[in-house]
């Protein structure tokens, strides 16, 4: 397989099974590419599951599907799902800095592994410095213009590729959504 696009949310926890998995599964490294899944669900007029009634039996699945990948089990950030625009404005952020994947996968594991708030810039800062980065230019770098353009692009552009939910994998003109598709694409 050639390198691949895989289109994430710092907030969903499928996002953060499937980048974990992703290598290893996939053989090959993948470019991650921050999108924003509230923006996503309001270009396709609905939201998430994590407010409705399917709410404890997906939790309950997401766990299952933890301990079948051999991953740790699941925490839950306090408030989850919280507002993630400045995450995702970090991990944009990150990206255009070469740091995007050390930061994705240190954010989702203080997420999802150590139940950790990841939505405040302190936090995200911390984020930061683990993947190499300056934590002091985290807040100044997700106010800024040209990451807010940036973050709002690769949202756009998901969309027009087909991209209606992550993880979404974009190989060529495939896409595979959802983290237990990374099989059938490799």
């Amino acid at each position: 397989m050639a390198r691949v696009t895989f289109f994430f949310d710092l907030g969903s926890p499928y996002a953060y099974l499937a980048v974990e998995r992703a290598e290893r599964v996939l053989g090959a490294p993948v470019e991650l590419e921050p999108v924003l899944l509230g923006a996503i669900f309001r270009l396709r007029e609905s939201g998430s599951w994590s407010q409705t009634a399917e709410r404890e039996p997906r939790i309950a699945d997401l766990q299952a599907r933890a301990v079948r990948y051999g991953l740790p089990p699941l925490r839950w950030p306090p408030g989850w799902p919280g507002d993630g625009l400045t995450a995702m404005r970090a991990a944009t952020w990150a990206r255009l800095e070469g740091a995007g994947t050390p930061f994705a996968l240190a954010a989702f594991r203080r997420a999802f592994v150590d139940g950790e708030d990841i939505t405040g810039v302190e936090a995200l800062a911390g984020i930061a410095v683990e993947a190499g980065l300056d934590g002091g230019a985290l807040a100044g770098a997700v106010a800024s213009p040209d990451v807010k353009g940036a973050l709002r692009a690769t949202t756009e552009a998901a969309w027009a590729a087909g991209v209606r939910g992550v993880p979404t994998l974009r190989d060529g003109d495939r896409l595979y959504y959802g983290d237990d598709r990374l099989e059938e694409a490799a």
